[in-house]
């Protein structure tokens, strides 16, 4: 089952999230071979994605150190506010989808703009 972790961003700002993926032991699960992917909606059922990170697009897998590195540009976020859904699932290269994390994010409105 996937950990529950709620985001705060500042719109207009990057975000930098690193999140590890270990077995019951505690011992770090090996990525390589894996993709990754989020996204991120206004509501659960929208089928607007409002932004999309993939393996190489904002996500970087971390190989043998089973992490999954997030990366949120802040033109990405300079035009939003308010209150988002998101989940980050990685595939292994046979096809099987783990979902990592989910939750919430906010985005705090900007004030300050060029």
């Amino acid at each position: 089952m996937a950990d529950t972790y709620n985001i705060t961003i500042d719109a207009g700002s990057t975000y930098q999230l690193s999140v590890a993926w270990n077995d019951d032991s505690d011992v770090a699960i090996n990525l390589t071979g894996y993709s990754a992917r989020m996204h991120i909606r206004r509501e659960i059922n929208d089928e607007t994605t409002i932004l999309e990170l993939s393996s190489g697009s904002g996500l970087t897998l971390g190989g043998s150190a089973g992490t999954v590195a997030v990366e949120i540009a802040a033109t990405d976020t300079v035009d939003l506010s308010g209150v988002y859904v998101y989940d980050l699932e990685v595939e292994s290269g046979g096809g099987v989808v783990t979902r990592l994390i989910q939750g919430v994010i906010t985005i705090n409105p900007e004030v300050t703009r060029e």
